[in-house]
């Protein structure tokens, strides 16, 4: 028992200083900034990551509640109706309390009770808490990545002159500077087995394990380049109406889309705004910064389609791929590299999400957590589509093949690409 709380607090100690690490750098006024209702301020990321343990560990096991855990509950409840009111979402950045010494004095505060807490658990105690400590350090882990997709797009709002970037030090260069020719890796249909086999920790909606039937089908062994996305863009992909679904042909028209998120033409060139800084755009880079809609149509234009969360899955695991070749996080590259020459399916995990054609939906006899974390799920498997793969703000040890994120279908600021797929018809496959 001992050991098992000895790693536990382990883990959390290292996910809790991580997020204090990634904000060092900015500046007070940059942590107030939410240009957006899907961009939360950096303040409001790392108080609410400390209210998730407050409200869901220390007020129940504990019996104790401070000052600061009353006073900030409705301002750091992010969607947990249950739990009681909350701020509204887009307000977070109207916020002037609690000021970012609070924020730090109340994760302080948070880390010191959640030390003590772990430390006096009685075995019992143990069982019932480790599994929503995971949940809470797991979560902690999806904030972190929210840090830096939402800190790029805060940055990028100020006028170009005055744009600072998050890294300071010159960005690592790939060694490549070459994709390599687009080949399709063939897989055979058949009935499999899909969710958390691999027996890793899980969120809810990777289970239960289910079988499933798969037509033969081809994915493209590297994700799709910025240069044959501006061959999409150049024949004019943004203006064919027949390319879009249309909701997708609504957000061009309402938002005047042109180009991927972060794309500037300067003088004839196009460049691209990164963690770094704004650089020339590399040709031979994944695209990235692209919604469902955009990966839908470049699809179409070219013919193909997105594959299925499943056959994306299944390809992953038939390929034997793991996370310790990945650009993820843990590289501290913070964007994506352009793909190795390899006769297997590159960049599957780490780089960029990859879109899928398949809508958020709970998997055959799907059970959510229990209690207020029921909400962490279920309540968003409505008009969302499912990505995979992690990217290069994702922690390595957060992502693994089984692993369902999601987003609404108009979403450009994560780190979303595309990896095209296409129907082998009487065609076998291979393994």
């Amino acid at each position: 028992m001992e050991d098992n709380k000895k790693d536990l607090l382990k883990r959390f100690c290292k996910v809790r200083e991580a997020s204090v690490a990634m904000c060092a750098p900015l500046e007070a006024e940059q942590c107030r900034i939410q240009p957006s209702c899907d961009v939360s301020p950096p303040w409001w990321n790392l108080a609410h990551t400390s209210w998730f343990f407050a409200r869901n560990l220390l007020r129940p096991f504990s019996g104790k509640v401070t000052k600061e855990d009353e006073l900030f509950d409705y301002i750091l409840n992010s969607y947990y109706v249950s739990l009681g009111p909350r701020l509204e979402r887009d307000r977070r950045g109207l916020m002037t309390r609690p000021t970012m010494k609070e924020v730090y004095d109340y994760r302080e505060s948070v880390d010191k009770r959640m030390v003590k807490l772990i430390q006096s658990l009685s075995n019992t105690k143990l069982q019932a808490c480790a599994p929503i400590i995971d949940i809470g350090i797991q979560h902690e882990q999806q904030h972190q990545e929210l840090f830096y997709t939402e800190i790029k797009y805060i940055l990028y709002q100020n006028p170009p002159a005055l744009r600072q970037p998050y890294l300071n030090k010159e960005e690592k260069k790939s060694k490549k500077t070459t994709a390599p020719a687009s080949q399709l890796v063939e897989f055979a249909g058949g009935l499999h087995e899909f969710g958390n086999l691999e027996n890793t920790w899980g969120w809810d909606n990777e289970y239960p394990i289910h079988k499933f039937y798969l037509n033969a089908f081809g994915l493209q062994n590297r994700l799709t380049t910025n240069k044959e996305f501006l061959e999409f863009m150049q024949d004019g992909g943004y203006a064919n109406q027949l390319l879009w679904l249309n909701n997708g042909w609504n957000k061009v028209q309402e938002q005047q889309w042109k180009a991927p998120l972060y794309w500037e033409n300067v003088d004839g060139e196009w460049h691209i705004w990164t963690l770094s800084g704004m650089k020339k755009l590399n040709f031979n880079e994944p695209v990235c910064h692209v919604s469902f809609y955009e990966a839908e149509a470049f699809a179409t234009w070219k013919k193909a389609r997105l594959s299925t969360e499943r056959e994306w899955e299944f390809a992953a695991r038939q390929s034997h791929l793991d996370t310790s070749e990945g650009n993820f996080l843990d590289e501290r590259i913070l964007h994506p590299r352009t793909s190795p020459n390899k006769e297997k399916l590159n960049q599957m995990l780490g780089d960029v999400w990859e879109w899928t054609s398949s809508y958020y939906e709970p998997y055959p006899g799907y059970t959510p957590f229990a209690g207020s974390l029921s909400e962490y799920n279920e309540k968003f498997m409505d008009n969302q589509r499912v990505i995979r793969g992690g990217s290069c703000v994702s922690e390595r040890d957060h992502i693994h093949i089984s692993y369902r994120n999601f987003w609404s279908p108009e979403t450009r600021f994560q780190f979303t690409g595309i990896r095209l797929a296409e129907d082998l018809g009487g065609k076998h496959g291979q393994k």
